[in-house]
């Protein structure tokens, strides 16, 4: 590979995430030799399952009979600041090693690429020369750990460059263009195995993106209305069973609803048919009515068979209704949103958006579990037997939200396997957590004991129950909103997900794929 005419082996793709093995059954058995840059640039894409924008990837290989197979991915975003680079770079080659000697199949060498659009006045090859001490931390980076880079391209503009070919003048100043997409022998290979690719990150994000349309304010005076009539009873022990039976029953309801709907195609096209499928009101009902952690649960059962998809695309709709001061309200949707996108099998979007409830509540310990347990690689299974036996528990009981229906969970390393951690959100005795005092521009956190999983009422201070610190008199509800105006208080009630630091969305986040 780093003589770029020839070939140090054959390079079998039996590792392309979110689809068969291209070596599997499915593929008879099949390799994808790669010989040349171009190939590997080609296959970058198909290693992912998207197309990586302004990024930094890692691809392991594994030494097989002379040849090399690739292994686990991991992709960072690249750090705005150069002086970050070093350290980013420590970071991935670091997660991508352990991670790989975790699984026992530590890497014998690496590929890598970076990957970024030109600035304006820039070209691609100003890309590839501004990137070129980053690829150099990179390599240095996997060499301090014994993995060498065999081979580092620069993918910018519709072209690639490689950083490490030895023969003076073998590769075009200007670049080679990168080929026709789906034109490859790989891009078969993959179409064969039932291997999508989608389009960018960005382009994923957007789905669950909150509203930036003349409709957000609609659905933010609706969730100011559904807020001064739902908190007070989500905190009232008497009532608070009560909403989480109507969340969960109108959940269900427009779960149905999206169910029947007629296909659309394309992804855009369908955000918009769901969109119109759920009223403001609705749609506000169910945000707050998920911020309690066993209505969450609860919702969390509808994972699985024909409920899965309805119930993902009811989730990615709710967290683009979480607008304005709301924001904070999309960790539960967004969190329900990655957990059936991994239990379904889809991992792409599984690490998306948990890392985006992540970002929206970076102490949401649920999201953080899941986004851990998902980047390692460990079975939904265990989750998914959990939530079958409580669903099926309340259904003999004829009862919703007698017990909580996970307990917060942790990965067992040692099985693989998540299991669970009832101590794990730091707090007492099955306790809650209250956010109040929200405002349209200001949101002040507080938290108490409440209510734990098993329903038997909130442990109280000094024998009363607790007013939310920061509440404010409540508005009538027929009150008009204005923007720029302080609204009634948008209280968030969130029981059972404690502290911590959380995990960091965004550009600095590591993701990493297991190997195959």
């Amino acid at each position: 590979m780093t003589n770029h005419g020839e070939t140090t082996g054959p390079f079998e793709n039996g590792d392309i995430t979110g689809g068969t093995p291209l070596d599997g059954p499915s593929a008879h058995d099949s390799q994808v030799t790669l010989r040349t840059p171009a190939e590997l640039a080609d296959a970058l894409p198909y290693l992912l399952g998207y197309r990586p924008e302004d990024s930094i990837v890692l691809v392991a290989l594994h030494d097989r009979d002379g040849g090399g197979r690739f292994g686990g991915r991991a992709r960072l975003g690249i750090p705005a600041s150069e002086e970050d680079w070093e350290a980013a770079a420590r970071q991935l080659a670091k997660g991508l090693v352990t991670g790989g000697e975790r699984r026992g199949a530590r890497p014998e060498q690496m590929v890598a690429y970076v990957c970024q659009e030109p600035r304006p006045g820039e070209s691609g090859r100003d890309v590839k020369v501004r990137l070129g001490p980053l690829v150099h931390s990179l390599r240095t980076a996997c060499g301090n750990l014994d993995v060498p880079v065999v081979e580092a391209l620069c993918i910018s503009d519709g072209r690639f460059w490689s950083y490490v070919c030895p023969i003076v003048g073998c590769c075009p100043e200007e670049g080679t263009p990168m080929g026709l997409p789906g034109t490859s022998v790989l891009a078969a290979a993959a179409t064969y195995a039932g291997i999508q690719v989608r389009g960018t990150l960005r382009e994923l994000r957007a789905r669950m993106l909150p509203w930036e349309t003349s409709a957000a304010l609609e659905q933010e005076i609706a969730l100011d209305a559904a807020g001064m009539s739902l908190v007070p009873r989500i905190l009232d022990d008497a009532h608070r069973a009560a909403v989480a039976q109507e969340t969960l029953d109108l959940a269900e309801v427009i779960i149905r609803r999206f169910a029947a709907a007629p296909p659309v195609s394309g992804a855009h096209p369908a955000d918009l048919r769901d969109d119109a499928l759920l009223a403001h009101d609705e749609a506000a009902t169910l945000i707050l009515g998920l911020q309690d952690r066993t209505t969450r649960d609860q919702a969390a059962a509808w994972m699985e068979g024909d409920e899965a998809g309805p119930a993902l695309r009811l989730w990615r709709a709710l967290a683009r209704r979480c607008v304005g001061p709301y924001g904070e309200h999309a960790a539960a949707p967004l969190t329900l949103a990655g957990w059936v996108a991994w239990s379904t099998g889809d991992e792409l979007e599984a690490r998306e958006a948990l890392a985006m409830a992540l970002g929206a509540d970076p102490d949401y310990l649920f999201a953080r579990l899941l986004h851990q347990a998902c980047n390692e690689g460990l079975d939904p299974e265990a989750i998914r037997r959990c939530l079958r036996a409580e669903r099926a528990g309340r259904a003999r009981e004829g009862v919703m939200g007698d017990t909580d229906a996970t307990s917060e969970t942790a990965p067992d390393r040692s099985s693989g396997t998540l299991t669970e951690a009832p101590g794990a959100e730091g707090r007492g005795d099955g306790g809650a957590e209250q956010t109040s005092g929200v405002t349209s521009r200001r949101r002040r956190r507080t938290r108490s004991t409440e209510a734990g999983a098993t329903g038997t009422g909130p442990a109280r201070a000094e024998g009363g129950r607790r007013r939310p610190t920061g509440s404010r008199p409540q508005q009538s509800a027929t009150a008009p909103s204005h923007p720029g105006r302080t609204r009634p208080s948008a209280t968030r009630t969130r029981t059972g997900d404690g502290t911590g630091s959380g995990t960091q969305a965004g550009r600095g986040r590591r993701e990493t794929e297991g190997d195959g």
